[in-house]
């Protein structure tokens, strides 16, 4: 048997970092602001301790662009290097001095401490082609400059600068001259370092002074534009903030958005550490998501706005913020890693968005109603996605009849029980997905005391096979799949008022007159004040087929199938029995008609040669 040591050459690894460490190249500006961030608080935990002597001075971070020399330029005041700490560092990959830090000083509050790889600076060389560090540091040492090539070549030699601090110069390569663009880095900035608790320079902007010239205006001044808001407010304890303070975040990480239904400020250190605020907006049923999606961070640096491995997915249709330092992040920070933290995380996050749904719901009834509308396909979603979710939403999910009045499930069935119980022993709950088209149906149902409910959003028609197949006793049938006494079977059934014959005579008399080959023409004895004739569409393929429409299933062959439907007669209706006695072709045209039209089927020449008729008749 034989052991050794695996041999890592470094002429090969070099372009792998440069080049494929990182998705994106923007990303060398987070890495870079974050040491500059990392060097400036160690400075002010090592002055704490009593480590650094005299005065710290103004702390900041600032980044330069000259677009003539072709440079870009990361400043900060931190706490600097030594030569053999550049070589310690710089020239050593993938050993993190804030890594070093946290361990000397261990029992420290590691909380601002950024870094963790040792592998961020070298996200330079992907947009610069040659990188020069110049650096102080706050020890009694001479300062010195480093300067690379994107080789494993590098010099270092003394330096005269007079402050504590490092600048860290990227001579940026002629395939990135983009980032010689003042534009382009403030958008880079903003994204990345929005809220780096250290204050970030960019350029200069004019400000107006107390102080008034001789003509009364105010004077002005020009001073450091700063990109950040170093103390965003979901840092903060809930205690001091107000609504406004809430409102006025939302628009700053949602700049012309419509203001959110409400919010939910997460502030945890135990288990695990984690703050965050977490925004309702409000969504129409169909309308698009995830326009705006949740921003994870990690001790205030951006990481990604796809966080569905910390977020269930259902919950990605809220916005807002979340940090934590304890998210393990891959090396190039880009993807989350496996580690039970994340699961933990994400339980408490999906318990914290329940409670505070059910607290409103117990509250404040009426005000949760008013926004059922955006949180309804919210909620069905998560009910459908975590069954913890579902333990705790379905004591406040509402279902919303014709009338605009809402029920809980429970208080559902118990309003149904007594007239929408079929005589198989199923509670039957009647929906309709467009009120407009289906009114007749809908005036039908309720002249029996029946209940309608709204179920018109896309994710409808999955909810309801879920809670069908969470509640035995209870089937959803749309108020237009079949006739009233078919939905909701009862013992007693009406008698035909037709003989035999009749009945033959009448149903060839409509088969004459129905053109739509998929259509079955039925005969029923329904209750004479129902409508005469009526189109029925199968719940079961109906439902099949909407559903392989929104996206692929096991019926998904379904959805390209002509959509089939029953003409149904209502033999006791007196008009039916006047066309039977008349043997009227014209009339029992119309009849047809009028149920097509009742359910939005009559349209363009079919509507116009329909309204000629019914003039004709008239005149």
């Amino acid at each position: 048997m034989e052991k050794g040591n695996i041999s890592v050459s470094t002429e090969n690894i070099f372009p792998i970092i440069k080049k494929f460490l990182y998705s994106e190249h923007d990303i060398f500006m987070r890495e870079l602001v974050s040491n500059a961030v990392d060097a400036t608080t160690k400075l002010r935990k090592l002055a704490q301790m009593g480590e650094v002597p005299g005065e710290q001075g103004e702390l900041y971070v600032e980044v330069i662009l000259d677009k003539e020399a072709k440079t870009l330029t990361i400043r900060d005041r931190g706490i600097g290097m030594t030569a053999d700490e550049i070589k310690k560092y710089i020239n050593t990959i993938a050993l993190s001095s804030a890594e070093e830090f946290i361990k000397k000083f261990e029992g420290t509050d590691k909380a601002g401490i950024i870094g963790h790889f040792g592998l961020g600076f070298y996200s330079a060389f992907m947009v610069a082609d040659q990188v020069e560090i110049f650096t102080k540091s706050y020890k009694p040492e001479p300062a010195v400059h480093w300067t690379c090539t994107g080789t494993t070549e590098f010099e270092l030699h003394p330096f005269d600068k007079a402050d504590r601090g490092t600048d860290v110069v990227l001579h940026i390569n002629d395939e990135s001259k983009e980032y010689l663009e003042e534009n382009k880095i403030k958008e880079i900035l903003e994204k990345y370092c929005k809220f780096i608790p250290i204050n970030i320079r960019f350029g200069t902007e004019e400000v107006e002074l107390e102080e008034k010239d001789a003509d009364g205006k105010p004077l002005k001044q020009t001073v450091p534009h700063i990109i950040n808001n170093t103390t965003p407010a979901y840092i903060k304890a809930p205690a001091e903030l107000k609504d406004e303070d809430y409102t006025k975040f939302y628009n700053e990480l949602y700049p012309f958005s419509e203001a959110p239904l409400f919010w939910i400020h997460v502030n945890t250190d135990f288990p695990f550490n984690l703050k965050g605020i977490l925004y309702f907006p409000k969504y129409k049923p169909n309308t698009e998501l995830n326009r705006n999606k949740i921003h994870l961070y990690c001790n205030q640096v951006f990481v990604t706005d796809s966080v569905e491995q910390i977020v269930p997915e259902f919950l990605t249709l809220l916005q807002g913020v979340i940090d934590s330092p304890d998210i393990p992040l891959n090396v190039s920070r880009s993807y989350l890693q496996g580690d039970p933290n994340v699961k933990k995380i994400s339980q408490h996050i999906v318990k914290k968005v329940a409670d505070k749904l059910l607290e409103i719901f117990n509250t404040d009834r009426p005000s949760f109603e008013q926004k059922l509308e955006s949180l309804g396909m919210f909620v069905k979603y998560g009910m459908l996605s975590d069954d913890k979710f579902y333990n705790t939403a379905q004591k406040f999910c509402l279902f919303k009849n014709t009338e605009d009045k809402s029920y809980t499930f429970d208080e559902l069935k118990e309003h149904t029980q007594s007239l929408q119980k079929d005589k198989h022993g199923k509670l039957v709950q009647l929906y309709t997905t467009n009120p407009e088209t289906q009114h007749t149906y809908i005036h039908n149902a309720q002249s029996y005391g029946y209940e309608v409910l709204q179920m018109d959003a896309y994710i409808d028609q999955h909810f309801i096979q879920f809670l069908e197949s969470k509640h035995s006793d209870v089937t959803f049938k749309r108020v237009d799949a079949d006739t009233l006494n078919k939905l909701i079977e009862k013992e007693d059934e009406a008698a035909s008022l037709l003989s035999k014959e009749e009945e033959e005579t009448l149903k060839s008399l409509f088969t004459g007159v129905v053109d739509n080959t998929h259509a079955q023409v039925e005969l029923k004895p329904l209750s004479p004040g129902e409508v005469p004739v009526q189109i029925t569409k199968s719940e079961f393929m109906r439902r099949m087929s909407d559903m392989s429409r929104m996206g692929g299933n096991q019926y998904a062959f379904l959805g390209d199938m002509p959509e089939q439907m029953n003409v149904v007669i209502n033999t006791n209706h007196p008009s039916v029995k006047k066309l039977l006695a008349e043997n009227n072709t014209g009339h029992a045209r119309q009849l047809y008609d009028l149920a097509l039209l009742a359910q939005g089927m009559l349209k363009g020449k079919a509507l116009t040669e329909f309204i000629h008729r019914s003039v004709g008749e008239l005149s």
